[in-house]
């Protein structure tokens, strides 16, 4: 096996997956095939939606088509030529307590059927066993692991190792760091399907990360069970690289309608929302009168539509850079999901060092949600680990955002440098100009066109806990800096004099002078000319020349 990124943001990797039936691009969806219940033919999702993978069951086919599937191998038996991804019945093992076969069986019925990846039989760590048992599951799960060498016979499968621990995620961390010094092409999350029905995102989402933060970068991640489109762009930005569902023929089989945001019952629905074959063919009322297994098969088939075009507007904002923009829409849809976004900010060092350091694009800022975005969190890192004043700065002039970027080829700061050499002549390398603003906190002049300091939007005005969040940071910054004067051009109308009680407190502990301006336009020629007064004032003050 090879795994080749050729596209990051967040977490998420845009890449190929190379199985001996092809390459396949990650991130990628698995359908889920049951073929005792199947509403679409895994042909069909071949050729008529042109997909490159899915994944069945091992345990089942063996239960129901022992022989059978052996004989003609699971892609003549499923009538599917691409690559095909086995589980091995853990699932089972979760909602009915055991299976009625051994973990040597298993690896070598995936053998016998030709799959391409296969899973070794893991014990699931349900969501309300004890912590006594869930070390019970990640221990037999580990010794399975360990005993694969001895059991399997073929170099040509792709093996997947099972993370376990639930949400006790200290073994979750164990798990993966023991599983991860094993000879595995692939890890998975494994039983986070509870977590999920339950719309536990935000718990989903700790117990993906502390997986992904103790496995090896190099290796793909499997979620199980990822359930209903609109938490995928999660899932990928958490960095799940491959991940299955069959929510498409489970919500068909209940009459339910995916979109990209829910879903809806089919009889609800006057109208179909959706431009896919199905919808543009088909009214409610009609599909509704169909016989039950063609109106299963016409929802199941519109439900991938969905799922598919889903994972198709994610892998394009991973190339435009606008993951985080896709993802915070998605989260906006359920409450539980912004939650989980809120959580993924407890990770923001982490996820700042995979993601990328420029993109193709600008970036949108929207509210104080963000804050915990990986270019705002990089920012402030660098900016006090860094970057240090000009030497000979004694005065530091704090600035409001103006409209055009970067900031120090704006209109409004032109005027300010030209109204301040002439008032102070050659004295100006002593002046630095620094801009307060969301969602950075405090931009010098000299390095306000580094990516993304003037390659963003933000809508306006700023909300109160970006206002705080900038008024810290202004704080940090003069906490951490010499000047002997500093002087605020305050806006008052925006940032609440937020900024000015910033400075004036650190200011006080560290006996610095302190000059602000008021104003409500801090752009008007009264405020400028207030301004250069200042600063030629406090310039012929003795210890800042």
């Amino acid at each position: 096996m090879s795994f080749e990124v050729r596209e990051r943001d967040l977490l998420a990797r845009i890449g190929k997956l190379e199985t001996k039936s092809g390459t396949i691009e990650t991130p990628l969806l698995l359908p889920v095939i049951n073929p005792t219940v199947q509403p679409i033919s895994p042909k069909m999702i071949e050729k008529t939606f042109n997909y490159p993978a899915l994944i069945t069951n091992a345990y089942i086919i063996r239960k129901n088509f022992k022989e059978e599937a052996v004989e003609k191998g699971i892609h003549r038996f499923l009538d599917f030529n691409g690559a095909v991804m086995t589980d091995s019945g853990a699932y089972q093992i979760l909602v009915y307590g055991d299976v009625e076969v051994t973990p040597e069986e298993i690896v070598r019925y995936q053998e016998e059927i030709d799959t391409d990846i296969a899973t070794i039989l893991d014990v699931p760590t349900d969501w309300k066993v004890s912590k006594r048992h869930a070390e019970h599951t990640v221990n037999e799960t580990l010794k399975r692991a360990r005993e694969l060498t001895k059991t399997k016979t073929r170099d040509d499968i792709i093996w997947v190792g099972p993370v376990q621990g639930g949400r006790h995620l200290d073994l979750v961390a164990y798990s993966a760091k023991e599983m991860g010094k094993l000879p595995y092409q692939i890890h998975a999350l494994g039983s986070p399907t509870p977590v999920m029905e339950q719309y536990l995102f935000d718990t989903l989402v700790d117990m993906v990360m502390t997986a992904k933060m103790n496995l090896p970068l190099e290796r793909p991640l499997h979620l199980f069970g990822a359930g209903h489109p609109f938490m995928f762009a999660l899932a990928v930005a958490l960095g799940c690289d491959l991940f299955d569902s069959a929510a498409y023929a489970i919500y068909a089989r209940e009459n339910r309608y995916m979109t990209e945001y829910g879903t809806t019952m089919l009889n609800k629905l006057e109208y179909f929302p959706c431009p896919c074959p199905v919808c543009a063919k088909n009214d409610p009322q009609g599909v509704m009168e169909m016989a039950k297994a063609e109106r299963q098969k016409l929802l199941a088939e519109h439900n991938l539509h969905v799922s598919f075009s889903e994972m198709k507007r994610i892998k394009q904002a991973i190339i435009e850079g606008r993951l985080w923009e896709h993802l915070e829409l998605r989260a906006h849809g359920h409450p539980a999901l912004l939650h989980a976004l809120k959580t993924l900010g407890k990770y923001g060092e982490y996820v700042e060092r995979q993601s990328p350091v420029t993109k193709k694009s600008g970036v949108f800022f929207f509210d104080s949600l963000e804050l915990i975005r990986p270019e705002v969190v990089r920012y402030r890192k660098r900016l006090f680990e860094r970057y240090s004043p000009p030497k000979k700065a004694t005065v530091l002039v704090l600035l409001p955002p103006t409209r055009t970027k970067p900031f120090h080829k704006s209109r409004e700061h032109q005027r300010v440098s030209r109204k301040t050499e002439q008032k102070i002549g050659d004295n100006t390398d002593k002046v630095h100009v620094c801009t307060y603003t969301a969602p950075f906190g405090i931009v010098p002049a000299e390095i306000d066109e580094v990516y993304p300091l003037s390659q963003y939007e933000i809508a306006t005005p700023p909300d109160e806990e970006s206002i705080n969040y900038t008024a810290k940071q202004v704080a940090n910054y003069i906490a951490l800096t010499n000047y002997r004067r500093i002087i605020l051009l305050q806006d008052t109308e925006t940032w609440k004099k937020k900024i000015a009680a910033a400075c004036r407190n650190l200011c006080h502990k560290k006996n610095v002078s302190l000059t602000i301006i008021k104003a409500k336009n801090p752009w008007d020629k009264q405020a400028l000319n207030e301004l250069t007064t200042a600063i030629k004032n406090v310039m012929s003050t003795r210890g800042t020349r």
